[in-house]
């Protein structure tokens, strides 16, 4: 169960962590009652289909690398019975989405991506990759090579004042925060902590260019 839904879970895919539901909770608290939103590395489309859910006027496109991910993502779009409302592609990051013509259109592109280092996975939380796959975990030498990509694609698709949120790993924050503010295209860069005190997600609003 993620946000109230049961969904299937497959092997092959991420198995969504309780964690990751401050992302989710995060977004909805900042949304409207129609949005558009991307759910980008979708995993098993549990925040795609979390948001379908809460928000009943959304509009959700999902996407992620592997078919592996996409495969149970459209079950569970269906199995949801939100199938009307997500669309599912595969591709790297926003490749997935060409000629959809969503460019400038997103209120929220929401991402919980791979965020563990490649020596930590060779090291310490090598026991994730026994029953997960690498895709799901990997995140680069630093954890946060799909941060800074997102950071730079997702400008395109949202409109001015959309929201980019994040999933993020203990101790991520300051580095996410530069990440953000070195691309001098977001504002109001905002971190949020779980009931632990831990930050897990950080959120920063795309700037309009003509302010």
């Amino acid at each position: 169960r993620f946000m109230d839904l049961e969904l299937i879970a497959e092997r092959g895919v991420l198995v969504p962590r309780g964690e990751t539901e401050l992302l989710g909770a995060t977004a909805l608290g900042v949304l409207g009652e129609a949005p558009r939103v991307i759910d980008m590395c979708c995993g098993s489309g549990n925040l795609a289909c979390a948001i379908a859910a809460h928000r009943p006027r959304a509009r959700v496109w999902a996407t992620d690398l592997t078919e592996a991910c996409v495969s149970p993502a459209r079950r569970n779009a269906v199995f949801t019975g939100l199938q009307d409302r997500i669309m599912v592609r595969q591709g790297d990051l926003f490749e997935g989405l060409g000629g959809l013509t969503l460019e400038g259109t997103l209120d929220a592109v929401v991402c919980n991506p791979p965020y563990i280092s490649q020596a930590k996975l060779a090291g310490e939380r090598a026991a994730l990759l026994e029953h997960e796959p690498r895709e799901a975990f990997d995140g680069g030498p630093y954890g946060l090579s799909i941060h800074s990509r997102v950071i730079r694609e997702a400008l395109p698709f949202l409109k001015p004042g959309g929201i980019l949120l994040f999933e993020i790993g203990l101790g991520q924050e300051r580095q996410v925060e530069l990440l953000f503010a070195r691309s001098r295209a977001y504002i109001e860069i905002t971190p949020v902590a779980n009931a632990a005190g831990q930050v897990r997600v950080i959120h920063a609003i795309k700037a309009n260019p003509w302010n």
